[in-house]
């Protein structure tokens, strides 16, 4: 993937990091109307977004609002399939999804709105898998969650997603796991994200898949505490090592449960979708990335060598 080979470069220097003072900027000029009196800090989106991603996407508004008071995101957080369709709705300016815009989706797209959509890659998250922790199996191969998918596995176990329909976790489950053959009865769905892990957490007959960002941050008490109620199972690499969704793991692709992150901005104007943006492929959003066990995609680290003398 061209944008993990460039994300694995990033990674290369997380001992140190070097900060750049960047410009904020919108991410596509046009001759467009900007609306009254909004800009790139001041003014309100409407925005839908990946249910996956919720607790980073929720940092990411809180630090953002902060540093601009006079900025207001309101999100919606749905299935990836009900993001994508809210394209088509005007006041949905961005949305926050696995994948970017194929060339036929962009081109309608552009049709309908008369303006060309911008969109790239944010971060890579891993798709962890989580047991009950009482549960002593915490490692298997992919041939074993490809198994268990398809109800064929050994393992006494049901696979837990965040919803049977429309979810990005659905798709990559159908898409890389069962390639394109329909769901098994041995898959069951929650709710939600949160739903997987309430049910994994008092239940020992199910493994469950979710995004890593809901339960690898270690420095939120919120996800400590789910960490106390359920295990993060170890995946086979190809190497046959068994290995942890981080993100020295992500960025040299030795994790094998990779998806991305995309940002799909509908505004040919300097507003604040374009500030949100700026923010989220810039340094400060990129931390925040980071910060949360995503691999951030754009941000750039370079290695430094320190001496250091008693």
């Amino acid at each position: 993937m061209k944008w993990i080979g460039q994300a694995r470069k990033v990674f290369q220097g997380f001992v140190g990091f070097v900060g750049i003072n960047l410009l904020i900027t919108a991410c596509q000029s046009g001759s467009g109307p900007t609306k009254a009196q909004e800009t790139t800090t001041s003014g309100t989106i409407h925005i839908s977004v990946d249910e996956s991603f919720k607790p980073v996407i929720d940092s990411q508004i809180e630090v953002f609002e902060s540093q601009h008071p006079d900025a207001h995101i309101l999100v919606q957080y749905k299935p990836e399939a009900e993001c994508l369709r809210d394209l088509n709705i005007d006041s949905i300016r961005m949305v926050i999804v696995t994948r970017g815009l194929s060339e036929a989706e962009e081109n309608t797209l552009t049709k309908r709105t008369q303006m060309k959509p911008t969109y790239g890659p944010l971060a890579f998250d891993g798709i962890a898998v989580i047991v009950n922790n009482q549960v002593k199996d915490t490692m298997f191969s992919m041939e074993d969650i490809r198994s268990i998918a398809k109800g064929t596995s050994n393992y006494k176990y049901k696979m837990l997603l965040d919803g049977k329909s429309a979810t990005s976790t659905v798709r990559y489950v159908v898409d890389s796991l069962l390639k394109g053959q329909p769901l098994s009865e041995n898959i069951v769905a929650a709710p939600n994200t949160q739903g997987v892990i309430d049910y994994i957490s008092k239940n020992q007959d199910a493994i469950g898949l979710l995004g890593v960002s809901w339960i690898g941050n270690k420095d939120d008490t919120t996800q400590l505490s789910f960490l106390k109620k359920v295990k993060i199972a170890k995946i086979e690499a190809r190497d046959g090592s068994y290995v942890s969704p981080v993100q020295y793991n992500i960025a040299y692709d030795i994790y094998p449960m990779i998806r991305p992150l995309y940002y799909i901005l509908k505004e040919n104007y300097d507003g604040v979708g374009n500030g949100f943006a700026n923010f989220l492929i810039y340094e400060k959003g990129q931390k925040i990335f980071n910060r949360a066990y995503l691999l951030p995609a754009r941000m750039h680290l370079d290695r430094r060598n320190i001496q250091i003398s008693n």
